[in-house]
């Protein structure tokens, strides 16, 4: 059935579907039950209760930070990405220090704002901080409003409740949401427990957090996050969904990265497949580099949901290989972070604070 008549019949009966989940890795796990269009090629899905329809690769806005691409280079890949079917940008003040908004806005330029999706976050967790930075954001972006806007790289508990409580980072949320300045509201997470306050606390329409096979296979990470999301009607949004782990000692880095990723066009295919056949997720954001943007942009071309061999075949893959959350979830579950409300150094090792 062609997606165009899909629509049809599935439009009436979103969200009605309820899949069982016996496993994370079973058949049954792989359908994801979203009503999807297409664009250029370009599979959309529904983004949740908010109806909106989104690319399945979204354009990372951290990719615009590299040196090497000028302000013509990046302009051409946001209006390159955008006639190959993508409308999902993703962008944050984090990113270069406003660098990355500043490119984004300039090279958004001509492109007909309402068919694009435009999501920004904000890593300032009191009330004052998180207007300050939308303001400034509305600005770089040149833009009257965002589609999605989002609490950024959540991590403990305590931060949690600074943004969800008195004088928080919510109440500029829902503050922008009246005045028309955002449309909907959400969160990225590194953590399992910062990830499941929030969504206890506040029901965001979207979850933004790291859906990957390596992840998922070798300790479950992403799972508990995924059964609550599916369970609030909450649109998950995968980040490193081509994470292929940690970087192996002795192994020589071929990227100026934190994290090791799929390349070869069968594993960009197959992580791809994995991350948007878990149910609830609707659409991914690949690495911060121009050219596996590229590649993210054929894999979904070319997407269909994952084989049994084909999950056997990355868990195959998964094995052995480094987690790149570990580390972070564990620091963030046993104690309150220091210095909160600082960024880290901008560093390879200290990316993970900035992609996504």
């Amino acid at each position: 059935m062609k997606r165009r008549d899909f629509l049809k019949v599935a439009g009436t009966a979103a969200g009605a579907c309820a899949l069982s989940q016996t496993s994370i890795f079973s058949m049954e796990y792989t359908n994801t039950g979203l009503p999807e269009d297409e664009v250029a090629g370009m599979p959309r899905r529904v983004l949740g209760r908010t109806g909106q329809y989104l690319s399945l690769i979204g354009f990372p806005g951290l990719a615009l930070v590299h040196e090497e691409y000028d302000q013509a280079r990046c302009t051409q890949a946001l209006h390159q990405a955008f006639e190959r079917g993508v409308n999902y940008f993703d962008v944050a003040p984090a990113y270069g220090a406003g660098k990355c908004e500043t490119r984004m806005g300039i090279g958004l330029q001509g492109i007909d704002r309402s068919k694009i999706f435009l999501a920004c976050k904000t890593k300032k967790r009191d009330r004052a901080g998180a207007r300050q930075e939308l303001e400034t954001s509305l600005k770089l972006l040149k833009t009257d409003h965002f589609d999605l806007y989002q609490m950024h790289h959540i991590r403990s508990v305590e931060e949690v409740h600074q943004a969800l409580g008195p004088g928080g980072a919510l109440e500029t949320f829902l503050e922008a949401k009246k005045e028309g300045k955002v449309k909907y509201l959400g969160f990225s997470a590194h953590t399992t427990k910062g990830a499941l306050e929030i969504m206890k606390g506040f029901q965001f329409d979207t979850v933004m957090f790291p859906i990957n096979f390596v992840e998922l296979y070798n300790r479950g990470f992403g799972k508990e996050v995924l059964d609550l999301a599916n369970e609030q009607g909450a649109a998950v949004l995968s980040i490193k969904p081509m994470n292929y782990g940690g970087w192996p000692k002795g192994v020589q880095r071929t990227r100026d990265w934190w994290y090791q990723s799929v390349e070869e066009k069968a594993d960009v295919d197959l992580a791809w497949r994995f991350a948007l056949s878990r149910k609830g997720v609707v659409a991914g954001i690949p690495p911060s580099f121009l050219d596996l943007v590229d590649k993210a942009i054929e894999a979904a071309k070319d997407y269909r949901p994952a084989t049994e061999a084909e999950l056997e075949q990355l868990k195959q893959m998964a094995s052995g290989r480094l987690s790149i959350f570990e580390r972070e979830e564990k620091q963030f579950t046993r104690a309150k972070p220091s210095g909160e409300g600082s960024d880290p150094a901008h560093s390879v090792q200290e990316r993970n604070y900035y992609d996504v």
